[in-house]
């Protein structure tokens, strides 16, 4: 199990990848973000996206099922997130596209309030397979400490 006293700042982690499907943007875009973009290729080439390209939420919860998996894999004592910061669309994200998520702890810092917690800051970055970033973030997550022994 991995706890807050394990983590080192500057620490960088390869969490995956994820495989973007023409099928899986479609799906996400009819349900949580129909703009014609995302759901017709003759709409998409009238704009700056070229061809179709998924929701920038469809990529951020595509990065939140690599790095979930990740985590469940890596026993990592987790317990959530207050929220992120920076949140930034860099590229677009087209089906047919690997998605290679990456993340480096910027911060730690021990719970003032909670001793049995801590917290830490890492900046994600996602990458398609050219090695190109198509989105930025940055997140606050809660971890356990290492339990002490009484």
């Amino acid at each position: 199990m991995i706890y807050f006293e394990d983590l080192q700042v500057g620490s960088e982690t390869y969490f995956g990848s994820y495989d973007v499907t023409r099928e899986e943007v479609l799906e996400f875009a009819r349900k949580y973000d129909p703009q014609p973009f995302h759901l017709s290729d003759e709409a998409a080439a009238k704009t700056h996206f070229g061809r179709l390209a998924a929701s920038g939420w469809h990529t951020t919860a595509m990065t939140m099922a690599v790095i979930a998996r990740y985590v469940v894999e890596d026993e990592q004592a987790g317990l959530g997130s207050p929220g992120i910061d920076e949140l930034r669309w860099l590229k677009p994200v087209y089906p047919g596209d690997t998605l290679h998520v990456r993340g480096k702890i910027i911060e730690t810092r021990p719970s003032q309030s909670k001793p049995d917690i801590g917290s830490f800051r890492t900046e994600t970055t996602v990458t398609n397979q050219d090695d190109v970033p198509v989105m930025r973030f940055t997140s606050i997550v809660l971890i356990r400490r290492r339990p002490t022994e009484d």
